[in-house]
């Protein structure tokens, strides 16, 4: 699996597609909500923990690099 937020915003239109299938019935459908159900719990994560990269990244331009930023929340370059 690709990281990151476009691969994650395909992964979710993906799994919409998945739930709009007219043929998708019964145990197969209650399948596919419970698998949308935990894609979505885990995708709620990745976008938290990009929100905190991101207000972290944003902290460290504005404050400068006076004040260090723990290694979790440090931005790649």
């Amino acid at each position: 699996m690709s990281k990151g937020l476009s691969n994650l915003n395909e992964t979710l239109f993906d799994q919409l597609a998945r739930l709009n299938d007219p043929e998708l019935e019964g145990e197969a459908l209650e399948s596919e909500i419970k698998r949308a159900q935990s894609v979505t719990t885990v995708s709620k994560e990745i976008v938290a923990n990009a929100r905190l990269v991101y207000d972290a990244t944003k902290m460290k331009i504005e404050f400068g690099h006076v004040h260090s930023v723990p290694k979790m929340l440090e931005a790649k370059d």
